[in-house]
């Protein structure tokens, strides 16, 4: 299956770069990895956040068909890992919006916000509203740290400025998913749910997997991993990548202790074989790539099509080692998995350490090095899989109740090369629209809504007494 045009066209019209920072601060990336340890296994999360966690609302709308009730709390992350959020980012804030009358129950469905999606007007106009007058479901809308009331001042748009910016705001959204999942209980509203749209629905899938109870989940335009968005989708060709290689040559942090942190190794880490590179080909002719460009992907891909664990297993599969090797970077890779045992305690806090040495200790031919490109994806994709894959954390209680909505020609959301949502997740359904990621997103939000009156229903009928 091709790309759709309209993504790569869309992609070309937006000019902002992302990670015009870096990588973020190794000492809050190794906080970061240590914190996913244990908010990746929801048995170790049980008492993360108590299910009295204070909520507040401080204002309500009253609408001819609903009332909208503006709500905050302080996130929890800010008490676990103390100072990883932005100042502005520390207060989560969001809409709840209640049908004045119900059809059944008391439904709600918890919507995370996409790329791009400040504040709540998009997601109350195209999703809310319509669910009330056609199902009577209400719908909680919360905001993304690094966007709308919680953007850092020195944040340009949505462009987030660290690659560790993105991790740090998936923590966030599943401790306060849980927070709010909590508070819905508490205030009688039943059944519930979780959906969101592109990087929204990556972030409803990672909430979902941290909640101990069956839960209906409907991720649309999303898949299993986010590596692949930034190192093969067309918003590859926004992150500024000379920033990135110029810190990775630099600070040997990055490749001598950062990597050693990196325990995700599954089969579709490395496993980047002949379909992986005629895809990116297949892009890369849309996006206009010089032959230079294309050969570095495509040798980065082929470096990563063999390796084995440190052990000798694949860590997901439960497989022997994988034939040949590829490379000195990829054994060094594989063998540094499980190295390191850091806790929370132990990582050390740095209000101002800088991401990269002063320029007088620049090893030039390091930065001048043939091989720093493909590396830097390399790395990319490794702490990518380390903190977004959805095989690095539990599966959710009932994969029959989710409904995953996917475009075929999804430039933005590649997912060759990459471990299916099926194959992590037994059981869940997959739908594939027409077309691609933008044209899905601005005419088939209708088909989204469908797909959460599904799960929702599939759960009434599963779990009518559940409450």
């Amino acid at each position: 299956m091709g790309v759709s045009r309209l993504d790569v066209f869309y992609r070309r019209l937006l000019l902002t770069k992302l990670f015009i920072g870096g990588w973020g601060k190794p000492e809050d990336l190794k906080r970061i990895f240590a914190f996913r340890k244990i908010i990746g296994d929801r048995e170790k999360c049980k008492s993360l956040v108590p299910k009295d966690y204070p909520v507040h609302i401080n204002k309500t709308e009253e609408h001819t068909d609903c009332q909208i009730h503006n709500g905050f709390f302080i996130s929890p992350l800010e008490h676990l890992v103390p100072g990883i959020l932005p100042p502005e980012a520390v207060k989560a804030r969001f809409q709840f919006i209640v049908p004045k009358r119900w059809q059944k129950n008391r439904p709600v469905c918890i919507h995370l916000a996409g790329t791009g999606d400040h504040f709540f007007w998009r997601r109350r106009t195209l999703m809310a509203k319509p669910m009330i007058k056609e199902a009577g479901m209400a719908s909680l809308l919360l905001e993304n740290p690094y966007y709308g009331y919680r953007k850092p001042k020195d944040q340009l748009r949505s462009s987030l400025k660290n690659v560790s910016d993105l991790f740090v705001m998936g923590g966030a959204l599943i401790l306060e998913s849980t927070v709010l999942l909590h508070w819905l209980e508490r205030e009688g509203y039943w059944p519930l749910g979780m959906t969101g749209i592109s990087m929204g629905g990556y972030m409803a899938s990672l909430a979902v997997t941290n909640w101990p109870k069956p839960i209906p989940l409907i991720p649309c335009l999303s898949w299993s991993t986010a590596s692949s968005v930034f190192t093969m989708g067309v918003l590859s060709k926004a992150v500024n990548w000379t920033e990135l290689e110029k810190q990775y040559a630099i600070n040997s942090v990055y490749e001598e202790e950062i990597i050693k942190l990196l325990e995700y190794c599954g089969a579709d880490s490395f496993k980047m074989g002949p379909e992986l590179v005629k895809n990116v080909d297949s892009l890369e002719h849309l996006l206009g790539l010089s032959g230079d460009g294309r050969a570095s992907v495509g040798q980065n891909s082929i470096l990563k099509a063999g390796g084995e664990t440190q052990n000798g297993q694949g860590l997901l599969t439960g497989k022997g080692p994988e034939e040949g090797r590829a490379g000195h970077r990829v054994h060094q890779f594989l063998s540094s998995v499980n190295s390191c045992g850091a806790s929370l305690d132990t990582l050390p806090r740095s209000p101002g350490a800088h991401n990269t040495l002063p320029g007088k200790m620049m090893d030039s031919a390091n930065c001048c090095r043939p091989s720093l490109h493909r590396e830097s994806i390399s790395f990319m994709k490794g702490v990518m899989d380390e903190c977004t894959h959805m095989a690095n954390f539990s599966v959710p209680v009932d994969t029959s109740l989710i409904i995953v909505v996917q475009a075929k020609e999804d430039a933005y959301i590649p997912r060759t090369g990459v471990l299916s949502l099926q194959e992590i997740w037994p059981g869940c359904e997959v739908r594939y629209l027409n077309g691609g990621h933008i044209s899905a997103y601005l005419f088939k939000q209708n088909i989204f809504r469908q797909a959460i009156y599904d799960a929702f229903n599939r759960f009434h009928l599963k779990y009518p007494n559940l409450q």
